[in-house]
Parts: C-alpha cells; sequence; structure tokens
C-alpha cells in the first residue's frame, strides 16, 4: 500500500531561520536565551534516550520544531502546545508516552501539520482537536489512542490528509468525516471500528487515497466509492463487507492503481469492466466468496503487477479445459506476482504458462484442481522464485526444462500424482530454498549433485517410492534445516557424514530400509530438534552421543533391531518430550530420571529383556545380590521341578473342567493378548471395584454403553466401560474396539488393559485418566488451560491422527473425533479414545462407505451427506476441535445457525478480529508474551482452517498438521526462551 509522505517546509525558504540542536548541552535554556529570534529549530537524531527540554518551549518565533526518530521520552511539555506561532511540529518515531491535553488546539491556531506518528501516546483524541482550524495535514497513527474518532474532526475543512491508523480506536466513523472535502488521503486502518461506512463520504471528491482495512466495517461497499474518479488506492481488505462489486465499477476509476479487497464477504463475479481501470498496479480478491469464471479481460491491464485471486470459488473461462487465463495474462509485460490457489479451476496449465512476463516472480496455484503435467515451457520463466502447484492432481514428471529456472528459490510439487524420476536438471537450480516433493510417485535415486545446492534450507522428498541410498553429497548440506525422506524405499546404511548436517533441526528417516548402525556421529547435530529413524532395519545400540543433543524435543528409534541398553546419559536430555524406543532388542535398566520420568510403557513395549519401574509394567532390575544367588536358585530349581510338574498338570485339569461349568455364567476375557499389561481381572472383581457399577462411579455415558471407576483390592484405580446391549450397535462397537485396539499402540491412543465378555456382558477395562476429558476442560468454569497447555494437547492428539493414518500398516479413521473423547491423563498428556465406530481400510482402499452417523458438528460433510469416510475426515474434526480449544464454542453451540457455522465464524473473523473470537482466558494483554501467544493462536487458527476444508482433496493431512503445530510449538518456546 502506498502512504502519503508529509510536505516539509523548504529548508532554503529564506523567511525560516534555522537552528540545529545536537546534544543535551545546546538545548540549555542559557544557549537557547541566544536563538529567541530563530523560527525553525531541527534536532539532530541521538543515539541516547532523552526528554524534550521545556526550554525548547521559550522560543516564542519557533515555527517549525522537527524531532523525529531521536530516541525521545517521557511526555510531551504541556507548554509545547502553548507556542502560538507554531506552524510545523514533527515528534514521530520516538518513545513518547502520555495523553494528549483536552486543551490540544486552544493555543495551536496557525498549526498545519501535526505528526505524532509511531510513539506510545495513549487515552482518547482530545475533541479539541477540532479547534486546529488550519491543520493540513495530522498524523497520530501508529500509537495506543482508544475510543471514539471525534466527530470534531469535521471542522478540519481545510485538511488533506489524516492518519490515525494503527490504533485501537472504537465505534463508527463519524458522518461528519464527510465534511473534510480538501482530504486526499485518508487511513483508518488497523482499529476496531464497526458499522457502515457513512454516505456522507461521498462527497470527498477529491480522495486519492482511502485505507479502512483491517476493521470490523461491513455492510455493502457504498455506490459512491465507484464515482470518485481521484481515488488511486482503496483498501477495504479485512473486514465483513458483503455483497457484489457493480458490473460498471471501472467507468469511471480511470486513475485507480491499487485496488485491495481481500477477506470479506464480497460475492457474485468478477466484473468484465475491471479492465476498464487501466492503470491498475496491484489486484487483492483473495479470501472471499466470488464466483463464475476469472475473466481473460484481466490481460488488458498492461500495468498489472499483483494479481491475488486465491480462496475463492472462481473458474477458468475457457470452454476447454486448458486454463486460459495464462494466455491472456501473458499480455501483462509487468506482472510479478500470480496467485490462484485454492479455486476449482479444474483445468490443465496451456504450454502458454512459459509465454508470461519474463518479469514473473511467483506463481501460486496449489489445492486448484490443476491436472495434466506441467509444460515444458515453464522453463521459459528465468526470474521466477516461488512455484506452487502441490495440492492438485498433475501427472507426469518434472520437465527438465525446469533448468533454466534459474532464480527459484522455492518448488512446491507436494500431494500430486507425479511420477518419473529426480533429473540432473533440478541441480540446476541454485539459488533453491525450499523443495517439496512429497506424497507423489516420483521413484529412481536422489541425484548426487542435490549436494551442490548450498542455498537449499528445506528438503521433503517423503511418501514417494525413490530407492537406493542417500548420497554422500546430501551430508555436506552444512546449512540444510529440515531433511523428510519417510515412508520411500531407501536402503544402505547411514554414512558418519550425517554428522556434517551441522544446522539441521527436523530429520525424518522413517519408514524406508535403511540397515547398520546408527552412527555415532549423530551426536553432532547440536540443533536437531526431531529425529525419526523408525520403521527401519538399524541394528547395533544406540550411540552415547546422542544424549549430546541438548535441543533434542522429539526421539523415535521404534520398529528396528537396535540392541544394547538405552544410554543413560539419556537423562540429560532436557526438552525431550517424546521418545519411542518400542520394538527392538533392547535390553537392561530404563534411565529413571530427567525426561524419563515422565515416559510411559509405550516409549518401550516390545523389547527382550528391558526392565525399570513399576509404572513401565516390566521386570525389575535385578540388584547384585539377587544375580549372586541366581545360581543356587537354578540347583534347587532342578531339584524340585519335576516333583511338582505333576502336581501342576493335575491342577490345571481341574481349573478347566471347573471353567467349563461356570463357562456359561461368568464373563469371559476376549483375546486382547497383545494389549494385556495386567493379570486378568474377573467380571466380580469388576462388580465389586465400580461398587457394583453404581451411580457414584459413573465417568460418563457414550452412545453405546457408560464408563465407570473402579478401584481393585491392590489399590489400582481403572476406567471400565460397560456397553449397552439392549442397542444392537453396541455389539459392532465392542467387536470394533476389540479388532483395532488389538494392534494399535501409541502413546497417545487410550491403553486398553482386558476385556471381559460372554454374550450377555462386555466391557473393556482402561487406563484410567485422572483428569477426565478434555470435554470438560474446555466447558467446565472451573477448568482452565493456557496456551502452552492446549497447543501440547493439540500435538498430542495429532500424533495419535498421524499414527492412525500414516503410522500403522493399515490406515485407521477414527469416525468421532471430539473432546469428550480426548482423555488426559495425570501429566495432562491426551489419549485418543472411543473406537467404536471406527474403520480399518484395507491396503488398496482409501476411502470407505458407512452407515454409521458420527457426533454433527465435527462431521465432515462427505461423511454426513454419503456415508463416505477416509483419513481426511479425521482431519475434518481435528480442524474443527482446534477452533473449539481457542474460542470455547461447541460447533453446535446456539448462536451457530444455518447461516453462521463454527468455521464460517472463524474465517470471518481471523483476519481482523481475532481478538474477539479467542477464548478470553487466552488473552493476556499487557503480559510479556501477549503478542507472541497472539500470533501463535493465529497461527494454530489457519491450521484448523486448512484442516476443516469443505473438500476433502483441499484438506491437509495429518502429517502436515502436526509438522506445522510443531513449528509453532518451537517459535512460541523460542520466545519464551528468550532472554
Amino acid at each position: 500500500m502506498v502512504k502519503y509522505y508529509p510536505v516539509y517546509p523548504n529548508a532554503g525558504d529564506s523567511r525560516y531561520y534555522h537552528c540545529q540542536i545536537t546534544s543535551l548541552a545546546d538545548a540549555s535554556l542559557e544557549k537557547l536565551g541566544t536563538y529567541k529570534c530563530w523560527r525553525s529549530c531541527i534536532w539532530a537524531g541521538t543515539t541516547w534516550e532523552v526528554n524534550i527540554p521545556k526550554e525548547i518551549t521559550s522560543l516564542p518565533n519557533l515555527r517549525n520544531f522537527s524531532v523525529l526518530s531521536s530516541n525521545l521520552v517521557g511526555i510531551i511539555p504541556a507548554s509545547m502546545f502553548n507556542m502560538s506561532k507554531l506552524q510545523y511540529l514533527h515528534l514521530g518515531n520516538n518513545s513518547l508516552t502520555g495523553t494528549l491535553p483536552e486543551n490540544l488546539c486552544d493555543n495551536l491556531p496557525k498549526i498545519e501539520f501535526l505528526y505524532l506518528i509511531k510513539n506510545q501516546l495513549y487515552g482518547q483524541i482530545p475533541s479539541n482537536i477540532g479547534k486546529c482550524s488550519s491543520l493540513r495535514e495530522l498524523s497520530l497513527a501508529r500509537n495506543g489512542f482508544t475510543g471514539f474518532i471525534p466527530q470534531e474532526f469535521g471542522n478540519l475543512t481545510i485538511l488533506e490528509g489524516l492518519d490515525i491508523s494503527v490504533n485501537h480506536l472504537i465505534g463508527e466513523i463519524p458522518k461528519e468525516i464527510g465534511n473534510l472535502t480538501m482530504i486526499q488521503n485518508l487511513y483508518l486502518y488497523e482499529n476496531n471500528l464497526t458499522g457502515f461506512i457513512p454516505q456522507e463520504m461521498g462527497k470527498l471528491s477529491k480522495l486519492e487515497s482511502l485505507d479502512l482495512e483491517l476493521n470490523r466495517l461491513g455492510g455493502p461497499i457504498p455506490a459512491w466509492i465507484f464515482n470518485i474518479s481521484t481515488i488511486q488506492f482503496l483498501s477495504l481488505s479485512a473486514n465483513s463487507f458483503f455483497g457484489s462489486l457493480p458490473p460498471n465499477m471501472c467507468h469511471v476509476l480511470k486513475n485507480l492503481q491499487g485496488l485491495y479487497l481481500a477477506g470479506n464477504y464480497l460475492s457474485g463475479n468478477i466484473p468484465m469492466s475491471i479492465s476498464n481501470c487501466s492503470r491498475l498496479t496491484i489486484i487483492t480478491l483473495l479470501s472471499n466468496e466470488f464466483t463464475g469464471s476469472i475473466p481473460d479481460s484481466l490481460g488488458n491491464l498492461r500495468q498489472l503487477n499483483v494479481l491475488q485471486l486465491s480462496d475463492n470459488k472462481l473458474t477458468s473461462e475457457s470452454s476447454s479445459q486448458e486454463l486460459s487465463l495464462f494466455s491472456s495474462l501473458a499480455n501483462c509485460m509487468l506482472l510479478r506476482h500470480i496467485s490462484l490457489e485454492r479455486n476449482p479451476l479444474n483445468g490443465v496449465l496451456p504450454n502458454s504458462l512459459g509465454n508470461l512476463s519474463s518479469s514473473i516472480e511467483i506463481i501460486y496455484a496449489f489445492g486448484s484442481g490443476i491436472m495434466g503435467s506441467i509444460p515444458g515451457s515453464i522453463g521459459n520463466l528465468s526470474n521466477l522464485i516461488a512455484l506452487r502447484l502441490d495440492n492438485n492432481q498433475l501427472t507426469g514428471s518434472i520437465p527438465t526444462s525446469v533448468k533454466g529456472l534459474g532464480k527459484l528459490q522455492g518448488l512446491y510439487l507436494h500431494n500430486n500424482i507425479i511420477t518419473g524420476t529426480l533429473s540432473t536438471d533440478l541441480c540446476n537450480l541454485r539459488m533453491l530454498n525450499d523443495f517439496n516433493i512429497s506424497q507423489n510417485q516420483v521413484s529412481g535415486s536422489i541425484p548426487g549433485c542435490l549436494g551442490n545446492i548450498t542455498s537449499i534450507r528445506y528438503i521433503d522428498l517423503s511418501f514417494n517410492k525413490i530407492t537406493s541410498s542417500v548420497p554422500i553429497s546430501l551430508w555436506n548440506l552444512k546449512d540444510l534445516l529440515e531433511l523428510r525422506l519417510t515412508s520411500n524405499f531407501f536402503n544402505g546404511s547411514l554414512a558418519p557424514e550425517i554428522g556434517k548436517l551441522k544446522a539441521v533441526t527436523w530429520l525424518d528417516m522413517s519408514l524406508n530400509h535403511f540397515s547398520g548402525n546408527i552412527p555415532s556421529t549423530i551426536g553432532d547435530l547440536q540443533r536437531l530438534i526431531q529425529l525419526s529413524l523408525a520403521n527401519n532395519n538399524l541394528e547395533g545400540s544406540i550411540p552415547s552421543t546422542i544424549a549430546d543433543i541438548q535441543s533434542l524435543e522429539y526421539l523415535d528409534l521404534s520398529h528396528n533391531n537396535v540392541s544394547g541398553s538405552i544410554p543413560k546419559l539419556m537423562e540429560n536430555l532436557t526438552y525431550l518430550t517424546y521418545l519411542n524406543v518400542s520394538s527392538n532388542d533392547l535390553r537392561g535398566e530404563i534411565p529413571s530420571e530427567g525426561p524419563f520420568t515422565k515416559f510411559t510403557y509405550d516409549s518401550f513395549a516390545f523389547n527382550r529383556a528391558l526392565c525399570g519401574a513399576p509404572r513401565f509394567h516390566l521386570p525389575p532390575c535385578q540388584t547384585i545380590s539377587r544375580r549372586k544367588s541366581r545360581t543356587r536358585k537354578t540347583v534347587l530349581i532342578a531339584i524340585i521341578l519335576p516333583g511338582m510338574l505333576s502336581v501342576v498338570i493335575v491342577a490345571g485339569l481341574g481349573t478347566v473342567f471347573h471353567r467349563y461349568k461356570k463357562k456359561s455364567k461368568i464373563p469371559s476375557q476376549t483375546g486382547l493378548s497383545s494389549l494385556i499389561e495386567q493379570p486378568r481381572i474377573s467380571y466380580y472383581e469388576l462388580l465389586q471395584a465400580t461398587n457394583g457399577y453404581s451411580q457414584e462411579n459413573l465417568l460418563g455415558v457414550g452412545s453405546f454403553g457408560s464408563v465407570y471407576k473402579g478401584i481393585l483390592n491392590d489399590g489400582k484405580i481403572l476406567a471400565v466401560k460397560v456397553f449397552n446391549l439392549q442397542l444392537e450397535r453396541a455389539f459392532r462397537s465392542f467387536d470394533a474396539e476389540c479388532n483395532i485396539l488389538r494392534n494399535l499402540r501409541h502413546r497417545n491412543l487410550t491403553k486398553v488393559i482386558t476385556s471381559c465378555s460372554n454374550p450377555d456382558f462386555k466391557s473393556l477395562v482402561l487406563e484410567f485418566m485422572p483428569n477426565g476429558s478434555l470435554e470438560k476442560w474446555l466447558h467446565s468454569e472451573n477448568c482452565s488451560l493456557d496456551v502452552m497447555q492446549r497447543l501440547n494437547i493439540m500435538i498430542d492428539v495429532a500424533c495419535a491422527l498421524q499414527y492412525l493414518h500414516h503410522g500403522y500398516t493399515t490406515p485407521v479413521i477414527h469416525c468421532d473425533l471430539k473432546p469428550s473423547n480426548v482423555l488426559l491423563d495425570q501429566d495432562m498428556v491426551a489419549h485418543v479414545s472411543d473406537f467404536g465406530i471406527a474403520k480399518m481400510l484395507s491396503e488398496e482402499e482409501t476411502i470407505t462407505h458407512t452407515n454409521t452417523l458420527a457426533t454433527l458438528g465435527y462431521i465432515a460433510p462427505e461423511y454426513g451427506s454419503e456415508g463416505l469416510v477416509s483419513t481426511k475426515c479425521d482431519v475434518y474434526s481435528y480442524g474443527i476441535m482446534l477452533m473449539e480449544m481457542l474460542t470455547r464454542k461447541r460447533p453446535n453451540d446456539e448462536m451457530f445457525d444455518g447461516n453462521l457455522s463454527l468455521r464460517g465464524w472463524v474465517c470471518g473473523s481471523i483476519a481482523n478480529a481475532i481478538m474477539d473470537i479467542l477464548d478470553v482466558n487466552l488473552i493476556r494483554s499487557n503480559e510479556e508474551y501477549a503478542t507472541q501467544e497472539l500470533e501463535c493462536l493465529s497461527s494454530i487458527m489457519k491450521v484448523a482452517l486448512n484442516c476443516s476444508k469443505e473438500s476433502p482433496n483441499e484438506r491437509s493431512n495429518m502429517e502436515y498438521a502436526l509438522a506445522a503445530l510443531n513449528h509453532i510449538k518451537l517459535h512460541l518456546l523460542s520466545c519464551y526462551r528468550r532472554p
């Protein structure tokens, strides 16, 4: 946005006598006494904090006083506003505080230019401002002013420029602003203004710049705006304007250069007449509800630099599959930026894409249903910096012509159907910073020359079919920040040179065929935060040097053949919050200090001979005295065992006969052997533990049964889920949970200890969660969660879903994700529960059908209307739950009717009114980290919106949602840690 610049008095004008103050000594009263005849005073910038000396105001003839960017602090002396001959006052870009006096303009009859921009002033703008009737330019922007815009502004009838942007002003724009008939530049952006734009402003016939963005204004855009021929820049972005644009909007606006209408609720077509605004350089219409085709007439705007139409419902004007818009835009020879993402373009990129302006730098068209292959002509765009064609349906291979994109910094092609190999032509992209081709069908190997692109920071090749080993050259990328190779067919060993990745923070090489030892040089990765080598064929021991990675927060070595013990030095990993070494061949004692105090059995399950504290449900570690007595015990066993064997056999036969007699009366335990961690619990023990399933023990009631708190004789607390067998679907629900949970193990899934079942009674015995459900913590008045707690819970749930969708042999769909199905343990770690209507896909399936309806409000559109379920249904529910966690509003709250949903409410407020939708308990005004936390919450909301897109093809997946939340958390933690 082009802003106006103040007009300074001519420094060479002979009518002005100038002084220059360069030090505090110069500002002494004695020195200033010699300047009493001077009319203009400019204070040169200083590098220390100083107050405005009151003695300045003793200069009776001073007309021009400019002290901008000079580290001024304190309040403005009241006497400054008594200098009756003052015409020009500029105190901008300092740190002045306090309020403006109520009699601000009583003694400033000649003031023409008043600039107090970018200070720390607060309070209300004095209504007395209307007495400064000679004002031509007034800027109070970027302060902390509150209250209403004074209607007395209407008295400043010769005002040419008014800037009160970036404050905390509220209320409506006063209709008296319409009296400012000389005004050329009006900036009210980034406040909390509400209501409509007053019709009286239609009299501002000299208006050149109008900026009202980032407020809460609404209603249709007034017709008079399109009848002011002088307007050059119009910004109404990030408000709540609705309605359509007039068909003849550009018949009068011949001088319009910048049109900013993003982030509203505007609908209808983009008028064909927009091409009549022939001087347009910037068009920003993103995040609205525009429909219809994108007019090819945009190609007539020869001065167009930026075109942003993303996040609408726009289509291509062409009747063929080819997107004709790109052909027409080839006439815009100054075009630098095109954003068309998240529109249902549903077409093919034409070969004429390569005819776009040679100055084109950015092309964004992701999530737009684009099909076909990437045209070879793309290589003609030699100045291209960023190309985003991800989340489409592109096929074919990456054209070799990409070698012509020598200035490309970001190449994003993930989540398509791209095939072929990674050719050496990619290595010509010497300025490449971010390369993401994940979730495609790329095969072959990584070209070794990729390691020569020293500028690269992010590489994501995950979820492809890439084979062979990782080239040694890749480990030479000392500035690489993230490397993601998960879910491919990489083989070979991890080279010691991996330790050269000195800057890497994220290393994910899971779900491959890597073998050999984990190199000890892994400890050289001093900035590493997340490391996953899970689901490979790695051997040897865990190197002790891993304890040198002090920044490590996430470590997953599960499902390998790693042996030996867990290094005790890992107790020093202060920030480690996630550890998984399950399904290996580890033995020995589990460390017990540092981060290990919060890990559970899930982190260590399915190893050969680990031992540790009782909470790990593993054998206790033997003491030295126990080991010495082992020999004596062996001798005794050899003597006694033969005699006892016959007794055991007889007793066993008796037990079998006894159980056979009672089989039809007493519930038995089902075959959840892989889940059972405790001795089997009988029906009568459960009955006693729950006080006969009494109301006092009732924890909650669900669709298919009730959950009770149970206390065994040994004091162990359990949760017992009893299914209501009067409901036919309860049988299926019980069977579904048993079948699905039989093989699933993850720290963020509710643990099933055992089950109890016969035709008349079915129950699951679950790990007790002392902190109850997320539902309770969100919607009970006596419960509260801070930002970091909510973020951790969100990440826990995302980890569970990521495991269900991508970490198991076949995808599992939960189908009923909501806060009541998220339980919190004693450490507030979240566990996803209730798999009663879950679905397991076969290897060939990506979608299935169900007749079972989940909870309204959280259910994805395709699930509710057609019964189609996929992993994207869980993603949708997760997005809705994220919004609920931050707003504390249920999706079925009474405020959401047919015209407004939770998602629509969030989407309409995130740009300019996010404070209005956040849970008040999250808003910590005037506290140390309030700004950083607000940025964090805004970023989380964007993740939620991406997860809850109406079309499943446009939604994120849990891999990316989890990665985004982890990035947000790391950013917030870095703010907390910063001194």
